[in-house]
Formats: structure tokens, C-alpha cells, sequence
């Protein structure tokens, strides 16, 4: 009776794990490690082919290090860390970077909307706090992505952040697979696919830290883009690929009447309206074979 009566001293406290992608990080990953601890139960760091003491200096502290044996992307850290995550089955698992930006003071308020069961994954968004100091490059770099990929995520304001939070069901159902860092938009749509909840908390961004970012902006942004590019064609190959390939048969279609009309009427043979049908015929051709093709394939996996 006794128990029975006491069911808030008899819950279990949540098992959380911290997740730190790491690359030449060895003057930084200590203060963040030693940090976080204060927070979780057990870091994880995965060394994406450090050339430095970024490892050794992690699992001095006592951290699992996850070691890759050549430096071979965000994205690919990130899949690393999620399936060593799912290994040790975690009610929660955070995301920060290794490089000091993060603060790991935040780690409570990412938490508490899981905790509380009002979210499956919580992103720690530097745009919601008035006073963010983001450099001008980085601020118009993340809103044209932002609004690439706003339409597909939610809406959410910075869908670039690698601070987040995700539930033990989140982490069972998103699988990342990009190596890059497209990793985060794709993290987004597999939440959105499997109809996780996603929240956002307002954070403070350090940008000037020992390490420089080695990542150039440009790169980072093509590599987001194009990632979402793949991700929302292999979502809906038939819309993407069938789309584009069914205006372009039309357009052929156009140009051929008109090209036979021509030449019956005047007997002129016009090569303007011979290329137009035959290049937009071909590329119809191509971009409805490829939407049907990767329906099938799609579709093939998903019941599988």
C-alpha cells in the first residue's frame, strides 16, 4: 500500500547519454566533457580521424571514445554516435559539438521537454534569443537554408543546429545515413516522416573559441542543399522526377505539332522545333522513368 502510494519517489530517473562528434579538437574536448558530466550519465565522443590527442585526452576523462580511422565527415560522426547510442539504450541522447560553441549549462532545458513528454527531439536554436551574437556570414548562411529546407522541416528556425536532444523513440527511428553536413536536414525529415514532435529552446552560440571552424561555408551550404535535394526525391520520387518529366513531354508534345504543322503548310523543316522536341522528349523520357523506377524501389523498401 505503502508503494503503491509513493509514485513519484519510485520513478526511475531517465538514463542520459551526451553524443560528441570530434575532429582535431584536443584544446577544447575536455572543457566540454567535463561539463556535460555534470549533466548526463555517460559521454560518447567519436573522433572522426583526429590527427591529434582529441581521443586520448576524451577517454582520460572517461569518456567512450567511438574511433573512425580517417576523417570522413559530420554526418558519418553523427551515424556513428547514433548507433553506439541505440547499443545503450538511453532515454535520452544530446548532440553538442566539440569545439566549445555549445555550452553544456544548456543540457536541462533541452531535456526537460522530453522529460516532460512534450517533445522527441528539442533543438537548441540560436535564433531564438534576441540578444544572439552571430556573425553576419553565418546569420544569411542558415536563413537561405532555413528557407530551403523550412518548408520540409517544420518550419523550424535553425535547422542547422547540432545541439539537440532526441527520446529513446526518436532515436530508435531515425537512422542518419548522410556522411556530410546535410546530416541535420536529414535528421529533420526523419523525424517528420515518422511524426516525431519537434520543439525548439533558445540557446547562446560562443563563436569565438580556440578552434576555428574547418568548414568552409560555401561547402557546408551545397552540401545541406543537395542533401535535402536527395532526401525529398527518394520521399516522393513520383512528385520530384514526374513532375519535371511530365511538363517536359508536353512541351515536346508542343513543339512537335507545331513542327509537323509547319511542314505540312509550308513544307519548311524548322530545327529550332526539331531540337526542342526531341531534347525536352528525351529528358521527359528520362525524369518519368526515373520517377517510377524509384517509386518502385521506394516503395519495395518501405514495405520491406
Amino acid at each position: 500500500m505503502d508503494k503503491q502510494s509513493k509514485p513519484e519517489e519510485n520513478r526511475r530517473k531517465p538514463y542520459i547519454i551526451a553524443c560528441i562528434p570530434a575532429y582535431n579538437e584536443e584544446k577544447t574536448i575536455a572543457k566540454v566533457i567535463l561539463k556535460a558530466r555534470k549533466y548526463v550519465d555517460k559521454v560518447i565522443v567519436c573522433d572522426d580521424g583526429s590527427t591529434d590527442m582529441t581521443a586520448e585526452i576524451a577517454e582520460a576523462l572517461g569518456a567512450e571514445v567511438v574511433r573512425h580511422k580517417r576523417n570522413i565527415g559530420y554526418g558519418a560522426a553523427i551515424g556513428s554516435l547514433f548507433e553506439k547510442a541505440r547499443e545503450e539504450n538511453p532515454d535520452i541522447m544530446i548532440t553538442l559539438d566539440a569545439d566549445g560553441q555549445h555550452n553544456p549549462d544548456d543540457i536541462p532545458k533541452l531535456i526537460k521537454l522530453i522529460v516532460n513528454g512534450e517533445a522527441d527531439v528539442v533543438i537548441g536554436s540560436r535564433f531564438l534569443r534576441s540578444e544572439a551574437e552571430i556573425p553576419t556570414y553565418r546569420k544569411i548562411g542558415i536563413k537561405i537554408i532555413n528557407w530551403i529546407t523550412g518548408a520540409k522541416a517544420k518550419k523550424i528556425s535553425d535547422t542547422q543546429s547540432g545541439y539537440r536532444a532526441y527520446s529513446k523513440k526518436a532515436l530508435q527511428l531515425i537512422k542518419p545515413v548522410e556522411m556530410g553536413m546535410g546530416v541535420s536536414t536529414e535528421i529533420l525529415l526523419k523525424a517528420e516522416q515518422n511524426n516525431l514532435k519537434i520543439k525548439e529552446v533558445p540557446i547562446k552560440i560562443l563563436y569565438r573559441v580556440e578552434t576555428p571552424s574547418t568548414i568552409n561555408p560555401l561547402t557546408h551550404a551545397l552540401d545541406v542543399i543537395f542533401s535535402t535535394v536527395k532526401q525529398l526525391s527518394m520521399r516522393h520520387p513520383l512528385m520530384f522526377y514526374g513532375i519535371p518529366g511530365t511538363i517536359s513531354l508536353l512541351i515536346a508534345l508542343g513543339a512537335g505539332i507545331m513542327l509537323i504543322h509547319l511542314f505540312n503548310a509550308t513544307r519548311y523543316f524548322s530545327l529550332p522545333l526539331a531540337i526542342i522536341t526531341v531534347g525536352f522528349g528525351i529528358a521527359g523520357a528520362i525524369l518519368c522513368s526515373t520517377a517510377i523506377i524509384l517509386w518502385i524501389l521506394v516503395s519495395l523498401v518501405r514495405e520491406k
